[in-house]
């Protein structure tokens, strides 16, 4: 190791899907090298500005801009705002010193790639989706450094699972389950449902849930519900606890026995690398992705999946209760689902990522 500590730039913002492997990563290459700097590169109008304080590291923001997907006179101010928000990174990446640019995708990362390309500093990129977006599309044809979740999203990619945090990267569900039932006040002697739509909850879940909660109680299964902050709170009951946001993610997969969710790839990551059967019911907007990415552990027996239009309050009712009272089947899902899990992705990628900021320290800005 050089005399100088190395930098790395996390360059990710706009949704949780990219921020969290961002942080996830930061902490397994702090964990790697305890002198690292870390900063983290988003967007101004993303969940960035809570997520990344909120575990410690440094955040610098770019301007948002992102592609209309119709064409329209902001398509025209597409590049000029583009060229500022590189401008902006550049000066940002000059000033601290960055070794390497690890991008994990969104608005925010593509400034930022552009930025280290002129400044000729390594960039990584990871794609975490079945379809890459356009920042990482747009990365892979400059840098050799192209890591993806799913074979093939970028061609040439090379396969990396995506980082979880240590909790739930190291969970044993078994040991925790008493400790988190206890911790969401659920009853011990009841299956457990676990509802959640991503870090802004899913209205089409909710509406399902509501629907089917009298019939779901009634059938002696106990529902956890993440519903979204910005959504209105459902009262809770005996049995029933919903929740704006799940902190403790690690508990609430302990005590669950099977989970219905939106299909975004750190919740298919998360849920293969624990091994809790789901029912994935992926958003029906963009191009496809969540359904690419529930399609290997739906396929490998891991989970189910149902369209968003058929998520109703009858088929919750009628699916979830043989289903989840079924253990044979359940312990079947989650040994399948496991088998695709990858709980070390975190540790490898940091190691990756090291040693590319290591052999840059000292080059020619």
């Amino acid at each position: 190791m050089s005399a100088r500590q190395f930098c790395v730039v996390l360059a990710a913002g706009g949704t949780a899907g990219h921020i969290e492997p961002a942080l996830n990563l930061a902490d397994e290459l702090v964990a790697l090298e305890p002198n690292t700097r870390i900063c983290v590169i988003g967007g101004d109008r993303g969940l960035e500005s809570v997520l990344v304080p909120a575990r410690g590291y440094q955040l610098q923001t770019v301007p948002s801009v992102p592609m209309p997907r119709r064409p329209t006179l902001d398509l025209l101010l597409v590049w000029p705002r583009q060229r500022a928000a590189k401008k902006l990174a550049k000066a940002q990446l000059r000033a601290l010193q960055t070794d390497v640019v690890v991008g994990f995708g969104g608005y925010a990362a593509l400034p930022t790639y552009l930025a280290a390309r002129e400044l000729r500093i390594p960039v990584v990129i990871h794609e975490a989706n079945a379809r890459a977006g356009l920042a990482n599309r747009v990365a892979a044809r400059f840098t050799p450094l192209v890591y993806v979740l799913v074979p093939g999203s970028i061609a040439g990619g090379k396969l990396m699972g995506l980082p979880l945090r240590p909790a739930i990267a190291r969970l044993d569900r078994s040991a925790l389950r008493p400790a988190a039932l206890a911790h969401f006040g659920l009853p011990g002697d009841r299956p457990v449902l676990l509802v959640f739509g991503g870090s802004q909850g899913a209205q089409r879940l909710n509406a399902a849930v509501a629907g089917a909660l009298p019939g779901l109680l009634a059938d002696g299964i106990s529902v956890l519900h993440a519903y979204g902050s910005k959504n209105a709170a459902p009262e809770g009951k005996s049995g029933y606890v919903p929740l704006a946001y799940i902190e403790r993610m690690d508990l609430a997969y302990a005590a669950a026995d099977l989970a219905i969710t939106r299909a975004g790839a750190m919740t298919c990551a998360e849920l293969s690398a624990v091994g809790l059967p789901a029912i994935y019911v992926p958003l029906p907007v963009g191009n496809g992705e969540q359904r690419l990415n529930a399609l290997p552990i739906v396929e490998a027996g891991g989970g189910q999946y149902v369209a968003d239009a058929a998520c109703t309050p009858q088929w919750l009712g009628e699916s979830v209760p043989p289903l989840i009272h079924d253990h044979v089947k359940l312990a079947a899902m989650g040994a399948a689902a496991a088998g695709l899990g990858d709980r070390d992705a975190g540790h490898q990628f940091a190691e990756v990522v090291a040693r590319v900021a290591m052999t840059h320290q000292g080059g020619v800005r």
